[in-house]
């Protein structure tokens, strides 16, 4: 039986198309059951749907309050029933219930190495400026587990790379956005092939 997987993304989709083509081409067992969106008409809509995955569109202007939207959100998941759920570019935060319904069970991608440069207000082009302005010597990516802070859980795997002196905020990113394209396939596929989801001894690090 084919491990479930669904995606939440808001953008182009790179992440989401490197993680199913990776899937595709070396024959996992794994099915994309679902694409979650906050957008309409995004790059991600397309790269899923011509791979025949449906998509469902979570905006929370489309609801009337905020628990309406958490509800809507929590139906959409009992109804793909995932295994695994992962963010690649999805930048609202998911609401705590829906944590707490899947505990260990979301991972999301980010442009640098955590603790350093997460949270509410860093992502895009934001992360990138910020090693600038901290002179580091070094950048990369991360996957963690969601919990209920902003780019706080539990550290998967990071992947590194040295900051370059004529480097800039779009050349670091296209620069890390190579390695988030290595890393997440990596990283999920692991999980879904080793269960390491259902490892009470395994803590991420």
């Amino acid at each position: 039986m084919n491990q479930r997987l669904v995606v939440f993304a808001s953008g182009s989709g790179s992440n989401v198309k490197a993680l199913l083509e990776t899937i595709t081409r070396q024959g996992y067992p794994i099915e994309c059951v679902g694409l979650c969106t906050d957008r309409l008409d995004s790059g991600v809509e397309i790269i899923v749907k011509e791979r025949g995955v449906p998509v469902f569109h979570l905006l929370r202007t489309h609801y009337d309050d905020y628990q309406a939207y958490v509800n809507a959100m929590t139906a959409v998941l009992e109804k793909l029933q995932p295994d695994l759920i992962v963010l690649a570019g999805y930048l609202k935060k998911i609401p705590d219930v829906v944590v707490q319904r899947w505990p260990r069970k979301i991972i999301n991608i980010h442009p640098s190495l955590l603790p350093k440069f997460g949270g509410k207000y860093y992502y895009g082009l934001r992360v990138h400026q910020a090693v600038l302005d901290a002179k580091e010597s070094e950048t990369g990516c991360t996957v963690h587990y969601v919990d209920e802070h902003y780019d706080h859980g539990d550290i998967i795997r990071q992947l590194r790379m040295a900051v370059h002196a004529d480097d800039t905020p779009e050349s670091l990113q296209q620069r890390v956005l190579s390695l988030e394209h290595q890393l997440l396939p990596e990283v999920t596929i692991q999980l879904l092939t080793d269960q390491l989801l259902t490892d009470p001894n395994h803590h991420g690090r």
